[in-house]
């Protein structure tokens, strides 16, 4: 299929290098990473043309700025990942797009630059790279209440949050000790973020912000697995009725893409959980190859009118491009 669109593809620059964690790669290949990382303008778009990848919505991978516990320089950071990828937009916008990078470290100053990268630069939304680390060691999750004007100005915008995996925080990896092969895409990045994406799910945010609306990746860190259990368990919990179900809520306020995730069987089981509208097609380059999801996907089992809808409709209309 020519013309997709998509939607976890990443990107750095010499000077943000420190914003990005190798997971698991040998010096190395890490190095290939980083180079592929820092190219919009030469390999990778043969590779997009190659791979009939018309256009690519770029954004700082992980750990990205949550990594950066203080929050000022969390801001002034995210604030020069914006402006530079804004500029490498600007080089090719019929290629590129951009998601946000936001410093959730301090909740009350987020909204402006929010506000700026939307309005200003022209991004199409927000990612960012799970719970943000505080200066006080510990890990903030986006359920806490002081998140609700986050929550609320992407919603007046009408732009959605990617929740983007990084590994556990530091205080919760004892089940992975003696077991470091386990962290990271192999397991603990779906882990990671699905529980946080629980989090907000429980804790009531899309009734009050009915609006909000959540990207997850890897055809969604296995919550269309796991939702109907979710929501039979909590029915018998005191107190953790919802005024929304947790699979409507999954179904209507949710995306997922492909990234990374290129398996036939966990794609046409997540198509009957959410349904082809909420679906998404991601290569997550450079941390993937870019002909694996895209020779996956062209070769599909799925009605014509889906493959488009995945391949490009949904993200033209999600985004508003």
């Amino acid at each position: 299929m020519d013309g997709k669109i998509a939607l976890e593809e990443h990107f750095v620059t010499p000077e943000l290098e420190h914003c990005i964690a190798g997971v698991g790669w040998d010096p190395g290949a890490w190095r290939r990473v980083l180079d592929a990382l820092t190219d919009l303008e030469d390999a990778r778009l043969r590779e997009m043309d190659a791979c009939g990848i018309e256009l690519a919505v770029l954004s700082l991978g992980s750990d990205g700025i949550q990594a950066i516990a203080d929050p000022a320089r969390a801001a002034t950071v995210a604030r020069a990942a914006n402006d530079a990828l804004a500029e490498r937009v600007a080089r090719r916008p019929d290629r590129f797009a951009g998601f946000a990078a936001v410093a959730l470290q301090d909740p009350d100053a987020v909204v402006a630059e929010l506000d700026r990268a939307i309005g200003e630069l022209g991004f199409k939304g927000v990612l960012v790279n799970g719970y943000s680390d505080a200066a006080d060691g510990t890990a903030r999750y986006y359920d806490a209440p002081a998140y609700l004007p986050f929550w609320q100005r992407t919603a007046e915008l009408g732009v959605p949050v990617y929740l983007h995996p990084r590994n556990p925080h530091a205080s919760q990896r004892g089940i992975y000790e003696g077991r470091p092969e386990l962290l990271g895409p192999t397991w603990a990045f779906a882990v990671e973020t699905a529980t946080h994406a629980l989090r907000l799910i429980a804790s009531g945010l899309f009734d009050r912000v009915p609006r909000a609306s959540v990207i997850l990746g890897h055809l969604g860190e296995l919550l269309p697995f796991a939702i109907a259990r979710f929501e039979q368990r909590m029915a018998h919990l005191p107190g953790a009725a919802l005024a929304t179900p947790p699979r409507q809520v999954l179904r209507e306020r949710f995306h997922v893409t492909t990234s990374g995730n290129y398996h036939t069987p966990s794609l046409l089981g997540t198509l009957l959980e959410l349904g082809a509208d909420r679906v998404l097609f991601a290569a997550d380059y450079p941390f993937e190859r870019m002909h694996d999801a895209a020779e996956w996907f062209d070769a599909l089992p799925i009605a014509a009118t889906d493959l488009h809808k995945i391949g490009r409709e949904n993200a033209q209309r999600l985004l508003r491009l």
